[in-house]
């Protein structure tokens, strides 16, 4: 696999900031934010006093800072040195995205992360954000407009760049931690993922029996050395990140863990030096607090990579990597047009595929 051949974390990824009201007008913008995607599973969910769930403020969430909603000034004015002492972020240049992946929240919105997909289980979308180095004043209003009208954008005043992906899912888990304490899991995943909700619950999540706590799973990356070439996008420098080896994580392309470990990851990282490569981050957060990474039921559930479509396959996994959101909605409509007997259509296709060859073959 690429990765293992370059000893580095999964941290390829494309970011989206779609405004499906303003697609027009904001495309030249696009390079300004990155995006990814937040599912939190509700059981039995309690908001916090005073409050009857995240949906109800009608603007953009925007967090001043990584200590509390409300700022705390000592506390992220500590975590920005603490980030700043790892020699990444805002000298780094933002990633272009085109016009074609800004396509990708409501395709996220109309596909996996619909409500209506997770099989009676209540669960909440959002997309996590920060802002450009500039943020235009019109941008900055269509995407509160966008909030307003679905409810589902969380954004905060750090420069959005490849180089600041650990800082969002910080700003994410400390979201969770504050607004959904009581949620059961959460799953942290990318815009360009394909993500079979629906198999997610039933084969993973399990909503008949009581939540786990302190359970973290996905696509489990094992034994990986930090990367030590200069000229690599995962460069590691010893002086930041000295051992021969990372902690185990899990892939950032998509991973679940039960709600309590938002607030046992956010403080653990309060403590512990920023590193840009997101995954392996939270993975050195677990392995603070003692926690390991949970094998999921089946190897082959979470992807890190594309894999090759078939109704079958598709139906018996939960996560599929790099996705234009094109193909995701054709994708996802095949998928729902046949997921009650989608290997008896996928076995009936290579049989009329192997006839038809044998149909053609010389005498």
């Amino acid at each position: 696999m690429q990765w293992r051949r370059r000893h580095c974390c999964p941290i390829k990824m494309t970011w989206t900031i779609k405004r499906s009201l303003f697609r027009t007008h904001v495309a030249g913008l696009l390079s300004l934010a990155l995006l990814f995607t937040l599912l939190l599973f509700l059981s039995h969910q309690e908001w916090l006093p005073g409050r009857s769930g995240p949906r109800d403020t009608p603007v953009t969430y925007t967090i001043r800072g990584l200590g509390s909603p409300e700022g705390d000034a000592n506390q992220s004015s500590s975590l920005r040195s603490l980030w700043k002492e790892t020699g990444y972020g805002a000298s780094k240049p933002l990633l272009n995205l085109s016009s074609q992946q800004a396509e990708g929240t409501p395709a996220i919105r109309q596909t996996w992360g619909n409500e209506t997909v997770a099989g009676g289980v209540g669960f909440v979308r959002l997309f996590l954000l920060g802002t450009g180095k500039s943020l235009d004043a019109f941008l900055q209003s269509s995407i509160e407009e966008e909030s307003r009208v679905y409810h589902d954008i969380i954004q905060q005043d750090y420069q959005d760049t490849y180089y600041n992906l650990t800082t969002k899912t910080l700003m994410g888990m400390n979201w969770v931690a504050t607004y959904c304490p009581k949620v059961s899991y959460v799953m942290k995943t990318d815009s360009d993922m394909f993500v079979n909700t629906e198999y997610l619950v039933q084969k993973l999540l399990k909503p008949e029996l009581p939540p786990k706590r302190r359970y973290f799973t996905g696509y489990l990356m094992r034994g990986f050395a930090p990367n030590r070439n200069k000229e690599s996008k995962w460069y590691m420098p010893p002086e930041v990140y000295p051992s021969e080896r990372y902690p185990i994580f899990c892939s950032g392309t998509g991973y679940v863990f039960s709600g309590d470990l938002a607030e046992l990851i956010y403080q653990a990282s309060l403590s512990i030096r920023r590193l840009h490569l997101e995954d392996v981050y939270v993975g050195i957060c677990l392995a603070k607090l003692r926690i390991d990474p949970t094998p999921p039921p089946n190897e082959f559930l979470f992807n890190h990579w594309r894999v090759s479509y078939s109704s079958c396959k598709y139906s018996h996994l939960i996560t599929s990597h790099q996705f234009h959101p094109k193909e995701l909605m054709k994708i996802w409509n095949h998928l729902q047009s046949n997921k009650h007997n989608a290997c008896i259509n996928t076995a009936k296709e290579k049989n009329s595929r192997h006839r038809k060859f044998h149909g053609h073959r010389a005498p």
